[in-house]
C-alpha cells in the first residue's frame, strides 16, 4: 500500500505533497502522480482519480458493506485509476476474487502498472477500451460492479443515461451489487447527483439507495447490503 519511494520521502509526504510524475493524453490532458501520506495519488486538474487505500469514497463504502452476507467472486471495475478499488477490496475480503478493470486511457493504465497494480495480489485483467463498448460485447455477469468513470470531475453524459444503466443491470449476477460513485463536493454537485438518482438511477434500479459520504454519494442498486442502515432514498 505504501509507496516504493525512499523512506525519508515517505515521511516528508505526511507534511507536504511531492510531485512524482506528470503525463497527458487524449482523454486527460493533466494527469499527475504525487506522493501524499506515504501513498501514490493520481489527480487531474480538478479531481482525485485514485489514492491507494485512502481513496475514501470506496474505502468507507467497503467498510460498511456486510461482506459475510455477500458472495463476491467476479468484480468489474469501470475506471481504473491507480487501482485503488481492487486494492481496497482486497483489504476487506482477501485476494480470492477475479477482477476485470476497464480503462479507456492508456496513460492511466501505464501509471497504474507502475504505481498501483504491483501491490495487489488478486488477479486483475486490465482491458483498454471504452466501457460502453465492453458492456455491449461482454457476456459475463459480475457479483460486484464498481462504476468510477470520470473525465476530470465530470461523469460523461453517456454514463448517466438509461441505456448504460440498463447495461450495468444486465451484467449483474442475481444477487449482484452495483456501486456507482457520484460527486457531492458542492451544492451544485449534490443537486446534480440527487437529480440523477431520482430521475435516472431509480428508473432502472427502483429499490436503489444512496450512501452519503464526505464529498461523494455512492449509489447502490438494492437495499440490505450494509451492516447498518446508513443509506437514503430519493430526496
Amino acid at each position: 500500500m505504501e509507496s516504493t519511494e525512499p523512506r525519508w520521502k515517505n515521511y516528508l509526504s505526511y507534511l507536504f505533497e511531492w510531485h512524482i510524475e506528470s503525463r497527458s493524453s487524449e482523454y486527460n490532458p493533466h494527469l499527475y502522480v504525487s506522493l501524499k501520506k506515504g501513498r501514490y495519488q493520481l489527480s487531474t486538474a480538478h479531481a482525485v482519480y485514485s489514492f491507494s487505500d485512502l481513496y475514501s469514497n470506496f474505502g468507507d463504502t467497503f467498510k460498511l458493506l456486510d461482506w459475510e452476507a455477500q458472495k463476491i467472486q467476479n468484480v468489474l471495475v469501470l475506471g481504473l485509476g491507480l487501482g485503488s478499488v481492487p486494492l481496497l477490496l482486497e483489504k476487506q475480503i482477501g485476494s480470492d476474487f477475479q477482477c476485470t478493470a476497464i480503462e479507456i486511457d492508456e496513460a492511466v493504465i501505464g501509471l497504474a502498472s507502475k504505481y498501483g497494480l504491483p501491490s495487489i495480489s488478486a488477479p486483475i485483467e486490465v482491458i483498454c477500451t471504452d466501457a460502453k463498448v465492453y458492456l455491449a460485447q461482454a457476456t459475463q455477469k459480475f457479483d460486484l460492479i464498481c462504476m468510477d468513470i470520470f473525465l476530470d470531475d465530470t461523469v460523461p453524459t453517456y454514463f448517466e443515461g438509461q441505456q448504460f444503466l440498463e447495461a450495468l443491470r444486465g451484467h449483474l449476477s442475481p444477487e449482484g451489487i452495483l456501486l456507482y460513485n457520484r460527486l457531492a463536493a458542492s451544492r451544485a454537485d449534490t443537486e446534480a447527483s440527487s437529480n440523477f438518482f431520482k430521475n435516472q438511477f431509480l428508473q432502472v434500479f427502483p429499490q436503489g439507495e444512496y450512501l452519503p459520504l464526505s464529498g461523494n454519494w455512492m449509489l447502490v442498486n438494492r437495499p440490505g447490503i450494509f451492516k447498518q442502515k446508513s443509506t437514503g432514498k430519493a430526496l
